[in-house]
């Protein structure tokens, strides 16, 4: 017993010690080891990293477009002369329309075959090969998004995807200074090249754009997350206060009803009972006649309304027979000839007086003689000429 009492104090104590925190390194800031030291870089894989190469044989294969065919064969030489400082061997079938990437016994880097399979999704996807080359890198990254089906109607994707490119490209050019990416859209895909930071914003951006979110939102956002990064003392603290909150407003109107019903006054009394046709009945007599009197009344309104369509119809057919009332015509006062536009009376009368004594078509008096004249001439030249005839051999 006495032992175990002993014992008490020393446990105490013991756990005392325990609880107690010792100082030593891995009791530093949390924000001093997640943060990278500017400046870092990661060391380059080497040979010496990996002597004996690979012990399998990896490919990859892609399609690319017609359109692309006459680029690709321009560049394809480049494009083996990079890979081959890798020890990366690539084929291109014209006949089939792809591109193929293999790894060789002499390759060492194993994620290098990744980089290569990168490289020509890139170039299948309308990149240049000056920019798709740079995926080779060991920081740099890429990210092909696929926009085809996020919206569904062609004329809205069609302006959403012009509105990620902006007037002239401006919206895209900020994107990628912002980013430190080089952006690419091309038809149904959105191709990024850069550092894994800029790709996550590059797609949240492209992402929200199609989505009805204009990119002048987040690009603003972006402009303050880079003006705070700078701050030492800001990093390791939250930046919502400083980012800004937009709010999304429906601006589409409600369409209003061609007939508007205006709701009647509320009122606790329910709404007076119908008369029902024995009390109609009862109101104005009928109810205590007897039943021929009843017919007669009945034939006696059916009469009266038949005698008032006929005449409707009587009128109708008069319309055709009753004349349009003519439009007053009014007389207009003969104007006074001017002083200036007068008529030769004389001259008229001797003119008129010519035209009598000529016929229609008739030749004047000077015609006339002259043509006597001619005809004597004729007759003359006649007899001697038949003399002529006469004594010809």
């Amino acid at each position: 017993m006495a032992s175990s009492k002993q014992n008490g104090p020393t446990t105490a104590s013991g756990k005392s010690e325990l609880r107690s925190p010792k100082p030593t390194s891995e009791n530093r800031d949390e924000s001093e080891l997640l943060t990278v030291p500017d400046g870092w870089k990661e060391p380059a894989f080497s040979k010496e990293d990996n002597p004996r190469g690979l012990l399998e044989e990896s490919s990859f294969a892609t399609l690319f477009p017609k359109y692309r065919e006459a680029y690709l064969k321009e560049c394809w030489p480049l494009v083996q002369k990079a890979l081959n400082e890798h020890h990366i061997n690539a084929t291109l079938d014209l006949i089939e329309g792809s591109m193929t990437v293999c790894t060789t016994k002499k390759t060492f880097d194993p994620y290098i075959i990744i980089r290569a399979r990168d490289l020509i999704k890139l170039l299948a996807r309308s990149v240049s090969f000056e920019q798709a080359i740079r995926i080779l890198q060991d920081d740099v990254a890429c990210d092909i998004i696929k926009i085809g089906s996020l919206v569904r109607n062609k004329e809205r994707f069609v302006k959403r995807r012009q509105r990620l490119i902006g007037p002239k490209g401006s919206t895209l050019k900020a994107l990628e200074l912002l980013t430190n990416c080089y952006i690419m859209v091309q038809g149904n895909t959105v191709s990024a090249i850069g550092p894994f930071s800029g790709l996550k914003e590059v797609r949240k951006v492209v992402l929200d754009t199609m989505k009805n979110i204009h990119p002048i939102y987040n690009i603003k956002t972006l402009m303050i997350k880079r003006e705070l990064a700078k701050d030492s003392e800001l990093r390791s603290q939250s930046w919502e206060r400083f980012l800004p909150q937009f709010k999304h407003k429906n601006v589409n109107k409600r369409k209003e009803p061609k007939k508007k019903t205006v709701k009647k006054e509320y009122t606790p009394f329910p709404p007076p009972q119908p008369e029902s046709q024995i009390d109609k009945e009862l109101a104005s007599g009928e109810y205590f006649l007897k039943a021929s009197q009843k017919k007669r009344q009945k034939m006696e309104a059916i009469k009266a309304k038949q005698a008032e369509a006929l005449s409707k119809r009587q009128e109708e057919r008069n319309k055709a027979f009753i004349p349009p009332k003519e439009k007053p015509v009014h007389l207009k006062k003969p104007k006074e000839a001017s002083t200036e536009t007068k008529i030769d009376v004389a001259a008229l009368k001797e003119k008129v007086k010519k035209a009598k004594n000529k016929k229609l078509g008739a030749l004047t008096a000077e015609e006339v003689k002259l043509k006597m004249e001619a005809d004597e001439k004729k007759k003359k030249k006649k007899p001697a000429a038949a003399g002529l005839l006469w004594w010809n051999p």
